[in-house]
C-alpha cells in the first residue's frame, strides 16, 4: 500500500535483525553502564533485553531533564474537576517531592528489591510515590483505587510489600469512596502485614490513622526532605514495578516490568506510535492503577521529556459531556489517549457535539484509542465530530506498549475502521490456527506473537515462572499467545475480534469471569453457574450470570440473584459491573461435562451460534435460549 515504506524498512529489520534495531534505540534513554550486549536468549524462553546494562528510571524520568536545562518546563498537570483543583508541576519540583518521599521510603527501610504496594486516586501523589520507588529501585505495585479489600489483600499477599501508600478516599462524581475502611479489611484478611502504611489525607473523608503501622503523607514527606534520596543504580533486567491482571483461575497474576526494555520501548513508542516528543502536552484519560496509566500518564512521557495530564474526572458528569473537550482547550493537549468507552459515554449524552462548540479543541492533533475494540460506529463518530486522525491500538497488560497500530510518528497510514492498523516493529505477529499452523490472509484464528518478545514486554510472571510459561507458551512451540483471535488481511492489517478465554472486557477493565464464578458458587443454594461476557453498547462488554439452583432451594430466586449481585460486588468490586443474574434450569455442556460458555455468548450477542458437535443435550441448550437473547 502506499506510504508504507518507512514502517516496512522499520519493521523489516526490527524482525530480522532485532539486537541492531533495538541497539540503535537504546540511544533514546540514559544509561550508568551502557549495553554491550542486547539481547541474552541463553535461557530461553526468558529472553532478556540489555542484561549487562544498568540504569535508573527515575533518573531518566526526571532528574535528566532538569541536568538539561528543563527544570521549568511542565512535567505534571493536575486538573481535578471533582475537587475543583487544578495544579502544575515543573520537572525540578516534581524532582523535589519524589526525591522527598523516595528518602521516607528509605526511612521505612525501604531497599532495592522490596516492595510497595500502591492503592491511591488520581492525584499527583500517586505519581510520586511510583516515581520514588523506582527512585531507590524498590518495586512498586499499584492497586486500582476502590479495589475490594478481598482482592486487595491477594495482592498484598503475593507482593509482601515492606510499605503500602494509600491515601483516605477516592472522589466520583456521585459519591465519595473511603479507601481507608477498605484498605485496612484487607489487612484483617491478609496473612502479610507492612511496615507502614503511609495514607494521604484529602478533605473530603479524612481517615482515622489508629493502627501502628499508619503514617500521615504529609509527616512521611517532611521528614524525606530533610533526607532526599538520590538515584540508586539498578540492572537492565531488575524489575521496575509488578501489576496484576486477571487469570482464568481466579487467582492474580502479577506482569514483572524490568527497568531498561521498558525505558527504551516507551521512549521509542511515545515518539513514533504517537508522535509526541519533549515539550508537547500528551494527555491519557485513563488510571494509574492500570498499565495505560502507568506506561502513558507516568512512564513514557516523563521519560520523553513531554507534559503529562493528570485527570481525576469522568468523561461525562463532571460535570457533562464537555470535561474532555475543555481539558484539551485549558492545557493545550495535542494528543488525547483513551478507551472507547470514554467517546460512546460522550457520544450517548452530547451525539450531536453541541459541548464541544463552546471550546477550543485546534491545539489536538489527534485522538488515540485502546483498551478494548473500537467499534466502526463509535470511530465515525469521533471522527467527524473532532476533524482529526481517530487511532485505534492494540496491546495488553502483558506487553506495555502496542503490538498495533498506526505509528504516526514513523508513517502515518490509512485507517481502516475496526483494525488497529499494522504490527508494531518488535513484535512478530502471527495468526495461528488449532494446530499452529499460519492460517490464510483473511481467516480468523489464535493472534500469537513469534519469541523474542521485543524490550518493555513482560519478561515473566512475579514469583511464578512456571506459571508464565503455561499461561503464555505452552499453547504454540516458540510463539507467546495473546488470548486474543482474529486475522490478518490482505494489506497486513490486523482485526482483534476478541478474546479466546474467560477474561472479559469491562470499559476497558479485564476482569475474570472465572473469579466471579468462584464468588458465585460459594452461595449455599447455587449448584452450578456461569459468567459470560456478554456485548454492551456502552461498555463494551458486561458480565451476565447464570446459575442453576441446588434442589430444594427454598429461597426466591430473585432473592438469591440480588445476594449474587451483592458478593460480587463486595469480593471483587463495583468495577465488575455485575448486575445481571438469571437462573436457569440447566447449564449446556459437552459430553465431558464443560459448559459452553463460547456458544452462551455468541446467543447472547445475538449472533448465529454454531452448535458443537460434542453438545450433550442440546435441549438444555434450547430451553436456555430465551434467557440468553439480548433485548430487543
Amino acid at each position: 500500500m502506499e506510504g508504507m515504506g518507512s514502517y516496512r524498512d522499520a519493521y523489516r529489520t526490527s524482525i530480522t535483525d532485532p539486537e541492531r534495531f533495538w541497539a540503535d534505540q537504546a540511544g533514546l534513554i540514559t544509561w550508568i553502564k551502557k549495553p554491550r550486549q542486547i539481547l541474552d536468549s541463553s535461557n530461553a524462553p526468558f529472553y532478556r533485553w540489555f542484561p549487562d546494562a544498568t540504569l535508573n528510571t527515575c533518573y531518566n524520568a526526571l532528574d535528566r531533564h532538569v541536568a538539561a536545562g528543563n527544570a521549568d518546563r511542565t512535567a505534571l498537570v493536575y486538573d481535578s474537576p471533582v475537587t475543583d483543583t487544578k495544579q502544575r508541576l515543573s520537572y525540578a519540583e516534581l524532582l523535589e517531592k519524589v526525591a522527598a518521599f523516595a528518602g521516607a521510603l528509605k526511612g521505612f527501610g525501604v531497599e532495592k528489591g522490596d516492595r510497595v504496594v500502591i492503592y491511591m486516586p488520581m492525584i499527583p501523589e500517586a505519581v510520586v510515590a511510583m516515581l520514588a520507588c523506582s527512585r531507590i529501585g524498590a518495586v512498586h505495585s499499584v492497586v486500582f483505587g476502590g479495589f475490594a479489600p478481598h482482592e486487595l489483600a491477594v495482592r498484598i499477599d503475593d507482593a509482601q510489600p515492606k510499605v503500602i501508600v494509600s491515601a483516605s478516599c477516592g472522589i466520583e462524581p456521585t459519591r465519595v469512596v473511603e479507601y481507608k475502611p477498605m484498605l485496612d479489611k484487607a489487612l484483617e484478611l491478609a496473612t502479610h502485614k507492612p511496615g507502614a502504611c503511609v495514607v494521604k489525607q484529602r478533605p473530603q473523608a479524612p481517615a482515622e490513622l489508629d493502627q501502628l503501622w499508619d503514617v500521615d503523607w504529609d509527616v512521611a514527606m517532611k521528614a524525606g526532605a530533610s533526607d532526599p534520596a538520590a538515584c540508586v543504580e539498578v540492572a537492565a533486567t531488575d524489575p521496575l514495578y509488578v501489576l496484576y491482571t486477571s487469570g482464568t483461575t481466579g487467582k492474580p497474576k502479577g506482569i514483572v516490568r524490568d527497568n531498561g526494555g521498558h525505558a527504551v520501548a516507551l521512549a521509542w513508542s511515545l515518539r513514533n506510535v504517537f508522535d509526541v516528543h519533549e515539550g508537547q502536552v500528551w494527555w491519557t484519560a485513563s488510571d494509574v492503577g492500570w498499565v495505560v496509566g502507568h506506561s502513558y500518564i507516568v512512564y513514557a512521557p516523563l521519560i520523553t521529556g513531554a507534559t503529562t495530564v493528570l485527570y481525576e474526572g469522568k468523561p461525562v458528569g463532571t460535570p457533562d459531556a464537555g470535561a474532555f473537550w475543555r481539558v484539551i482547550d485549558e492545557h493545550d493537549v495535542e494528543a488525547l489517549f483513551t478507551a472507547p468507552t470514554a467517546m460512546r459515554a460522550v457520544k450517548k449524552e452530547d451525539p450531536d457535539g453541541e459541548l464541544l462548540k463552546k471550546y477550543d479543541v485546534s491545539s489536538l492533533r489527534t485522538l488515540f484509542l485502546a483498551g478494548e475494540r473500537l467499534d466502526p460506529d463509535t470511530y465515525q463518530w469521533a471522527a467527524s465530530t473532532l476533524g482529526v486522525p481517530v487511532v485505534d491500538n492494540w496491546w495488553q497488560t502483558e506487553t506495555g506498549w502496542p503490538i498495533a497500530a498506526n505509528l504516526r510518528g514513523l508513517e502515518p497510514m490509512e485507517i481502516k475502521p475496526g483494525s488497529p492498523t499494522v504490527p508494531v516493529p518488535g513484535y512478530d505477529v502471527r495468526v495461528l490456527g488449532e494446530k499452529g499452523e499460519p492460517v490464510a490472509p483473511g481467516e480468523e484464528g489464535a493472534i500469537c506473537i513469534k519469541l523474542p518478545l521485543p524490550p518493555g514486554t513482560l519478561p515473566t510472571l512475579w514469583g511464578d515462572d512456571d506459571r508464565f510459561i503455561s499461561s503464555y507458551l505452552a499453547a504454540f512451540d516458540g510463539y507467546y499467545l495473546s488470548g486474543d483471535g482474529g486475522y490478518l488481511d490482505e494489506d497486513g492489517y490486523l482485526f482483534v475480534m476478541g478474546r479466546t478465554d474467560d477474561v472479559i472486557n469491562v470499559a476497558g477493565h479485564r476482569l475474570s469471569t472465572g473469579s466471579m464464578e468462584a464468588v458465585i458458587a460459594q452461595h449455599p443454594a447455587v449448584a452450578e453457574c456461569a459468567v459470560i461476557g456478554a456485548a454492551d453498547p456502552m461498555k463494551g462488554q458486561l458480565p451476565r450470570g447464570f446459575v442453576v439452583l441446588k434442589a430444594g432451594a427454598t429461597e426466591n430466586p430473585d432473592d438469591i440473584a440480588r445476594e449474587l449481585v451483592r458478593m460480587v460486588r463486595d469480593e471483587i468490586g463495583a468495577v465488575a459491573a455485575f448486575r445481571d443474574v438469571t437462573v436457569v434450569g440447566g447449564l449446556p455442556k459437552t459430553r465431558s461435562g464443560k459448559i459452553l460458555r463460547k456458544t452462551m455468548r455468541e446467543i447472547a450477542d445475538g449472533k448465529d451460534a454454531v452448535i458443537p458437535s460434542t453438545i450433550e443435550d442440546e435441549a438444555v441448550l434450547d430451553r436456555m435460549r430465551p434467557a440468553l437473547r439480548p433485548a430487543p
